[in-house]
């Protein structure tokens, strides 16, 4: 049975007989016949929900909704489809993965080392001598060749022209002989701290450059522009608003990257509620220098201009990546699944010890931070580190988490459901994506026994721990659809190593996998009384899609299409040739015409 719609406050129940109640305001917009999946507490499904002054004012059964259908109220017929809140990524670079889908050469569908070099060779034609070619996206878990792209395989066809490939992890990518004489990248070249140069059997550089190594040659690269930064903001705003997200976290940001948001927040060009992780150095000076930077910023849960940007805090770096692989772990990496990569237990990305310090200084500050940390060792001590300065200075709500918590131990995950319960902190921001995509690599590197553990959804929901959501675009691609489904089937994209090397006993519902994209995420970026779920006086922040989530086989998760996209109570996304019937305000029903296309 459905419930009771919730009106505006303005309505008065319970009034006497003789002094009826006046009608609750017509609403700016009325979403009828509908499945409505609230992601409440309660987790209630209705009919109808209205928006007034871009919030939630009412929700309730259509019979009882069309109460406050006036002349200047938009109606939206479901005709039967659901609607979810939007969806929210606590963890995708929004900025750099827009510049990249603008500007880069896409290589995340290559599928082979021949491939590769062919795309360099097409793009290069254009290209005057000298120019910078940059790409992005290839995965040798995807290539036939098994193997990375080196610079043998791109110099033939890049005689003149300095190249920079990025690896979709990244965290490591292939430069070209040019951009390596650029770099001065020779077989002498020692390695940097917390970084690694490949050499071939001969100790010749390969080209492939891994964590801080990759500076020697991204340094040379010219940087964009202040227009394009604002191009791939907006860019994959306009993804979001396709895909029925209306909210993210863009980690690990600098100056640049805030003054193109910032820009756009001013000029009310955001259309998603967006909080930013700001890059710390792996120095002593930095969390210095970064504490006296946000002083002077909107920190969540204030906001900057037009009230959809802020600071959410800081990323730090513990550990590298699981694909190079370069996280820091307890035991040896594998090769190929079962074999053993002797000797290579990954590595921290800064002194421990100086990582401590930050986190301390952060904390003290009362600023969140948000730690990389992909291997079990690195894990450890992020948690250890957080319950240290959490006991020396007990503060609830600073929300500190765990970025990736690929694969947490038995202390990791006692310690993050006390943080949770005593301090408001301790949280993984997860993708479950990385199963998917990157998965065939993975599962390759981690091992069975690892994969086994990865991203254990079921193990947080029986400690009662939560967890957000992300894709950690452009890793992976951006939709949450994604991991909605990856959350459940747990399943690589090409089954090199079997269609379930990860198993299966770690996979949640769909109600759970929901919810991590909606409530617990918006959590995570300080909006959780903001958007998160369907609830009277939260924005009006509504995706509706083509079926429903909650009764669906699991394949078609995957397969979802948003076909409207409400931020704020403003249509941002139609999808062309969407049924969803869009019927503009009587008064105005003249001049106006259904939105057709996104409004990202």
């Amino acid at each position: 049975m459905l419930n009771r719609p919730v009106l505006a406050a303005a309505l008065l129940l319970g009034a006497a007989p003789a002094c009826p109640a006046p009608a609750a305001p017509a609403a700016d917009l009325v979403m009828l016949n509908g499945r409505i999946l609230t992601v409440d507490a309660g987790d209630r499904v209705v009919e109808a929900l209205a928006v007034r002054d871009g919030r939630i004012s009412a929700l309730g059964t259509s019979a009882e909704l069309r109460a406050l259908v006036g002349p200047r109220t938009t109606v939206v017929d479901l005709g039967g489809r659901a609607a979810t809140p939007g969806l929210i990524d606590t963890h995708a670079h929004i900025a750099p993965g827009g510049l990249d889908a603008r500007y880069s050469l896409a290589l995340g569908d290559a599928r082979s080392v021949a491939e590769v070099a062919r795309r360099v060779a097409e793009r290069v034609r254009a290209l005057k001598p000298g120019e910078w070619l940059v790409g992005q996206g290839w995965d040798e878990g995807k290539l036939a060749e098994g193997r990375t792209v080196q610079a043998s395989d791109l110099d033939p066809v890049s005689p003149a022209n300095p190249v920079w490939l990025e690896h979709t992890s990244g965290h490591y990518g292939v430069a070209n002989g040019a951009a390596l004489r650029l770099a001065g990248v020779e077989t002498a070249t020692a390695d940097p701290p917390a970084g690694t140069i490949d050499r071939g059997p001969d100790g010749r550089p390969t080209g492939v450059l891994k964590e801080a190594a990759q500076d020697l040659a991204t340094r040379h690269i010219p940087p964009p522009t202040p227009a394009q930064r604002r191009e791939g903001i907006l860019t994959s705003l306009a993804e979001m608003a396709r895909e029925g997200m209306t909210g993210a976290k863009d980690p690990d940001i600098g100056e640049d990257d805030w003054q193109a948001y910032a820009a756009l927040a001013r000029e009310g060009r955001l259309t998603a509620h967006v909080c930013v992780l700001w890059h710390v150095a792996p120095t002593a000076a930095a969390a210095d220098e970064v504490v006296a930077r946000l002083a002077s910023l909107p920190r969540a849960p204030a906001t900057a201009a037009g009230g959809d940007l802020a600071v959410c805090g800081v990323k730090i770096f513990m550990d590298g990546s699981g694909g190079a692989p370069t996280a820091w772990v307890y035991d040896e990496w594998h090769r190929k699944s079962t074999g053993i990569d002797a000797g290579n237990r990954g590595y921290p990305a800064l002194d421990p010890e100086l990582y401590r310090a930050q986190v301390r200084r952060f904390h003290a500050a009362g600023i969140h931070v948000g730690t990389h940390a992909i291997g079990d060792r690195a894990i450890d001590w992020v948690v250890d580190t957080y319950a240290a300065v959490l006991a020396e200075r007990p503060t609830r709500g600073l929300r500190h988490s765990i970025i990736h918590a690929n694969i947490p131990t038995e202390h990791a995950l006692e310690t993050m459901a006390r943080l949770q319960r005593d301090y408001d902190a301790g949280y993984p921001e997860s993708q479950a994506p990385f199963t998917w995509w990157i998965g065939d690599l993975y599962a390759g590197t981690f091992g069975p026994e690892r994969a086994a553990r990865l991203n254990p959804f079921h193990t947080y929901l029986a400690r009662g721990i939560r967890w957000g959501g992300g894709s950690d675009y452009n890793v992976t691609p951006l939709p949450a659809r994604y991991g909605l489904w990856a959350s459940i089937a747990r399943e690589p994209l090409l089954g090199t190593y079997g269609r379930q090397p990860f198993g299966t006993a770690e996979a949640v519902d769909v109600h759970a996998a929901l919810r991590s994209y909606t409530l617990w995420a918006a959590h995570q970026l300080f909006i959780d009384g903001e958007a998160g779920s369907l609830e009277v006086g939260k924005s009006a922040d509504v995706a509706v899609w083509d079926r429903d989530p909650y009764a669906v086989p699991t394949a078609a998760l995957k397969e979802l299409r948003c076909e409207l996209t409400l931020y704020r109570g403003r249509v941002v996304h139609r999808a062309p040739g969407s049924p969803v019937a869009v019927r503009p305000p009587r008064a105005t029903r003249a001049s106006a015409a259904p939105a057709s296309g996104s409004g990202a």
